[in-house]
């Protein structure tokens, strides 16, 4: 009896190069990339830093033209997160040859997973409420 246990590595939900399936994350990230990446450390540092915080540092990594350096840490957290393969290429490769892509593809990929970047850190996807103590005794 041959039993293989080797769990399947996850995939990413869209390609690197499918940055045109939402138009408005794209378009955002071609003209203002600071502000996709804020979204997306803000969800992956699970609220622990602020979109405007990582935005800034990113854009004034980009003055000296590190900013793939900083992005492409995130990018191995969420892979780290989800069980993502590092596809192409590796991590810093991706966001070095085309950065505009690489967070187009990982703000999908946390929305594909219950996270909508856009909207800020606000808790665990799919976390039942909190329900009140009933006031019946049994």
């Amino acid at each position: 009896m041959n039993i293989n246990h080797h769990s399947q590595q996850a995939k990413w939900s869209t390609g690197l190069l499918e940055c045109g399936a939402n138009p408005a994350t794209c378009f955002i990230t071609c003209c203002l990339p600071c502000i996709t990446f804020g979204q997306i450390a803000e969800v992956l540092d699970e609220g622990r830093s602020s979109c405007v915080a990582q935005g800034c540092i990113y854009g004034v990594l980009m003055t000296v033209t590190c900013h793939w350096l900083y992005s492409c840490m995130f990018r191995e957290k969420l892979r780290a997160k989800y069980g993502l393969p590092s596809d192409p290429c590796n991590d810093c490769c991706v966001h070095f040859c085309c950065e505009a892509c690489a967070l187009c593809q990982e703000h999908e990929e946390l929305k594909q997973r219950g996270l909508d970047p856009s909207k800020g850190w606000i808790g665990p996807p799919n976390v039942p409420p909190r329900m009140p103590p009933s006031m019946d005794r049994f």
